[in-house]
C-alpha cells in the first residue's frame, strides 16, 4: 500500500473516531449531569439517546467485570463486591431515567426502544449472573465471612450479592443455565407486553354522555370533571367518564343511572379482557407456566416458594396463617355489609338485588344515612397542595427536615413539580418530583420511585426522588379537591419517598427502598395513620375557598365513619393476595384458563358475587406487569401489621409527633434500607415483634 493511502486511510480512521466520540459527547447520558444538583436533563434527553446508551453501559460493566475477573489478587470484598458496586454506574444512570420515564410519560417511540431494550438487558443479566469466575469469587468471599472484619452492612450487601447469583442459576449444569436464560428473555418481554396492553385497554374505554338526564345524582363537581374531560377529547359539550380511579370512582359512588354503573364497572373490570389486541390472557397462561419452570429449574417447588424465601415471612405457611386469619374475619363483616346495603335498596323502594357495580352507590348512601358523611362533603376541605404541604408538616415535624419547591429544575412533563429537601440545619439531603395528574402517557395508579439512589462508596451521592399519582385534575375555576382516600394515597406514597431520601448507606445495593418486598410497605403505610389525627387535620383540611380549618364536627364524623365498609375493601384486597397466591403456589408449567381459575378460586375461598378481586387477573400489574409483587400482594397487609403495631408507638406516649419515637424509626427503620435483616430493624425500633392484633382492632375488625 502506498504512504499517501496509508495517510488517507488514517486521516479517514481519525475523522470517524471524531465523528463517534462526538456522538459520545452529545449523549447527554455520556457525561456528567450540568444541571442543579445533577437531576437527568430531561430537556436534553432525546429517545435516540436512549439505546446507545443502554449499549455503552452494558459494555462497560461488561469491561469492568472482566477486570474484576481477572484480577490476580486474592478476592476481597473491596476488591470485587465494591467493584461490582461501581460496574454499573452508567447503565443505572440511563435505567433509572428511562424506565420511570416510560412509566410516567410514555409515547409510541419508547415502547418501541423498550423492545429493542429488554432482551439485551435480559442477556447482560444472565451474562453476569451465570458468570462462574466472578461467582466462583463472590462465592469464596461468602465462604470466609465469619473471619472478615465486615460491618453489618458489608455482610448484607455480600449475602444479597451471593444470593442473586444462587437465585439466578450460578450453580446450575450448562444446559439449565441457557433454559433459564430463555426463560428470562421471555419473561421480561411478556411483562412488557402485560403493561402495554392495560394501558391500551384503560385508555381505549370511553363511557360518553350526551343526554343531561344521564347525570342524575352525580355532585356539580364529578359533572364538571366529566365535561372537561370530554373537552380535552374534543367532545366539547358531552362528559366522559374513563377507567381511571378518580373518574371511575365518583361515578359509581353517585351515579343514579344503573345501567350507566353497570357499563363503567364492566368496563374497568374487564380490562385486558376483551379478546382483542390488548388481551392479557394468553400472557398470564404462559408467565405462570414460565415462573413454575424458572422456580423448579432452581431447586423449589413453585414460584412462591422462590419468591418467598427472600422475603420477611420466609415461607407460604407464615403468608397464609396470616391472610387466612384476615380473610375468616372479614368475609362475615362483607355479608353482613350486604345485607344492610340491600335494606337501603328496598327502603328506597328500588326493586333490585344488589350487584357488584351498586356497592359504591348503596354503600355511599349507607354512610351517608349512618354518619351524614360523603366525599363530596369532605373534598372541599382536601386541596391538593394543602394535602402535600401537610404531608410536609408532618416530615418536618417528625425528623425536622424542609422542603422548598424550586423552578429551575428540567421536567420531564410540565405538570411536575420539584423540591429541594434538607435537614433542619440547611444541610442538603436530595431533590423530589411529584407528578400527580392522569394522562394518557401514564400508567395507572400511584408509586414512588428513583432517578438517582443515594450512596456514600467514593463520594456521597444524593437520591433524586419522584411521586407519581393519578389524582382528581382541577377544572374551571376549582382546584385539585381529592377524595380522602386519594389523601391516605398522598401521605403512603410521601412515606416511600421519605424511606428513598433519608437513607443513610454506604451501597446502592441496600440502600433506600432496596428492602424485603413485605418490609418496604411500612414506612410508607405508618404515614397514612396521620391523616385523620385531629391535630393533623386541623394543619392542612382547610376549606379551599374559605381557608378555615375542617369543622370539629366533621372531624368527628370522618373518625367515626373509619370502619364503614371495611368488610368489602377488606375482602376486594385479600381475594387479590389470596389469589396472587394460589397462581404462584402451582407445581404444573400447563397453561391455564384463566378465566375458569378465577372462577374456581372464587368458589374455593368463598367470594361472594356482590365483591369482586380488587384487581382482576387481566390488569393486576402487581403480579403480572413485572415479578416486583409476584407472590408479594400479601405484603401490604403484612406491612399493615408492621404500620398499626409501629403507630401505636407513638399513641403509647401520648404524642403522636413525638420526636424521640421518630428519631427512632429514622435511626432504625427508614435510614437503614436493607441494610440489615428486616424483623432486627424493626425490633430494634420497637424493642419488640409486632403484634398482628394491632391491624385487626384498627380496622374495627377485633374488639
Amino acid at each position: 500500500m502506498k504512504k499517501s493511502t496509508c495517510f488517507l486511510a488514517a486521516c479517514c480512521i481519525l475523522l470517524a473516531s471524531c465523528n463517534t466520540d462526538k456522538k459520545k459527547v452529545e449523549n447527554p447520558f455520556f457525561s456528567e449531569y450540568k444541571t442543579p444538583h445533577q437531576v437527568p436533563p430531561f430537556d436534553k434527553i432525546k429517545p435516540v439517546h436512549y439505546l446507545p446508551a443502554f449499549k455503552e453501559g452494558i459494555k462497560e460493566q461488561k469491561e469492568a467485570i472482566e477486570k474484576i475477573v481477572k484480577n490476580s489478587e486474592k478476592p476481597t470484598f473491596a476488591n470485587t463486591i465494591e467493584a461490582l458496586e461501581r460496574s454499573s454506574n452508567l447503565l443505572d444512570k440511563v435505567s433509572y431515567v428511562f424506565d420511570n420515564v416510560k412509566g410516567a410519560n410514555t409515547n409510541d417511540e419508547l415502547d418501541k426502544i423498550e423492545k429493542q431494550i429488554l432482551p439485551l438487558i435480559s442477556s447482560h443479566s444472565d451474562d453476569i449472573k451465570l458468570n462462574m469466575a466472578l461467582f466462583s469469587r463472590i462465592k469464596s468471599i461468602y465462604d470466609q465471612e465469619k473471619d472478615l472484619n465486615l460491618s453489618t452492612e458489608q455482610k448484607m450487601v455480600l449475602k444479597k450479592y451471593y444470593n442473586s447469583f444462587v437465585r439466578g442459576g450460578a450453580n446450575l449444569p450448562k444446559d439449565k443455565k441457557d433454559k433459564l436464560r430463555v426463560i428470562n428473555k421471555d419473561l421480561s418481554e411478556l411483562y412488557s407486553s402485560f403493561r402495554n396492553n392495560v394501558i391500551g385497554d384503560n385508555n381505549k374505554f370511553k363511557l360518553v354522555i350526551d343526554n343531561k338526564a344521564d347525570l342524575k345524582g352525580l355532585p356539580e363537581s364529578v359533572i364538571a370533571n366529566g365535561a372537561a374531560t370530554a373537552k380535552e377529547a374534543g367532545l366539547d359539550g358531552k362528559w366522559m367518564y374513563t377507567l381511571d380511579k378518580p373518574s371511575f370512582i365518583p361515578f359509581m359512588t353517585y351515579s343514579a343511572k344503573r345501567e350507566l354503573r353497570k357499563k363503567l364497572y364492566l368496563g374497568y373490570t374487564n380490562k385486558g379482557n376483551n379478546n382483542d389486541k390488548f388481551d392479557n390472557k394468553k400472557i398470564i397462561s404462559k408467565i405462570i407456566s414460565l415462573r413454575t419452570e424458572k422456580a423448579q429449574l432452581l431447586g423449589f417447588k413453585c414460584f412462591a416458594d422462590y419468591v418467598l424465601d427472600n422475603n420477611m415471612a420466609k415461607n407460604t405457611k407464615n403468608v397464609y396463617k396470616l391472610c387466612n386469619r384476615i380473610w375468616d374475619i372479614a368475609l362475615p363483616a362483607a355479608k353482613k355489609e350486604v345485607k344492610e346495603l340491600q335494606k337501603i335498596i328496598n327502603k328506597e323502594g328500588d326493586k333490585i338485588t344488589l350487584k357488584a357495580w351498586d356497592w359504591w352507590y348503596y354503600a355511599g348512601k349507607l354512610k351517608k344515612a349512618k354518619y351524614n358523611l360523603d366525599e363530596e362533603m369532605l373534598r372541599p376541605y382536601f386541596k391538593l397542595e394543602n394535602v402535600r404541604d401537610g404531608a410536609f408538616y408532618l416530615a418536618n415535624k417528625l425528623y425536622g427536615i424542609k422542603f422548598k419547591q424550586v423552578y429551575n429544575l428540567p421536567l420531564y412533563h410540565k405538570d411536575c413539580q420539584t423540591f429541594e429537601v434538607s435537614e433542619a440545619n440547611g444541610d442538603f439531603i436530595g431533590v423530589l418530583y411529584m407528578d400527580f395528574f392522569p394522562r394518557k402517557s401514564k400508567t395507572v395508579g400511584a408509586w414512588m420511585t428513583s432517578y438517582r439512589k443515594q450512596s456514600n462508596l467514593d463520594k456521597y451521592v444524593h437520591p433524586i426522588i419522584s411521586v407519581v399519582t393519578n389524582f382528581s385534575k382541577p377544572t374551571g375555576d376549582k382546584p385539585a379537591l381529592l377524595s380522602f382516600s386519594e389523601v391516605e394515597t398522598l401521605f403512603h406514597e410521601f412515606g416511600h419517598s421519605l424511606h428513598g431520601l433519608l437513607s443513610k448507606c454506604k451501597y446502592n445495593r441496600v440502600s433506600g427502598t432496596a428492602v424485603a418486598r413485605d418490609f418496604v410497605e411500612l414506612p410508607s403505610q405508618v404515614m397514612e395513620n396521620w391523616c385523620s389525627e385531629p391535630e393533623m387535620l386541623n394543619v392542612y383540611a382547610k376549606h379551599y375557598k374559605t381557608g378555615k380549618a375542617m369543622p370539629k364536627e366533621l372531624i368527628a364524623k370522618l373518625n367515626k365513619a373509619s370502619h364503614f365498609n371495611v368488610g368489602f375493601k377488606t375482602v376486594e384486597f385479600m381475594a387479590a393476595a389470596l389469589i396472587d397466591l394460589e397462581y404462584h403456589t402451582t407445581t404444573s408449567t400447563k397453561p391455564i384458563n384463566v378465566l375458569e381459575f378465577e372462577k374456581n378460586f372464587s368458589k374455593k375461598i368463598g367470594l361472594i358475587d356482590e365483591i369482586t378481586y380488587r384487581y382482576r387477573s387481566t390488569y393486576f400489574k402487581h403480579i403480572f406487569g413485572s415479578e416486583g409483587y409476584a407472590t408479594g400482594y400479601y405484603a401490604y397487609t403484612w406491612a399493615e401489621v408492621l404500620d398499626a403495631d409501629a403507630f401505636n408507638a407513638f399513641k403509647e406516649t401520648g404524642d403522636i409527633f413525638n420526636k424521640e419515637v421518630a428519631n427512632k424509626f429514622r435511626k432504625f427503620v427508614i435510614s437503614r434500607g436493607g441494610s440489615d435483616d428486616a424483623m432486627k430493624l424493626y425490633i430494634q425500633f420497637r424493642g419488640k415483634e409486632p403484634n398482628p392484633d394491632a391491624l385487626l382492632k384498627r380496622k374495627g375488625l377485633l374488639k
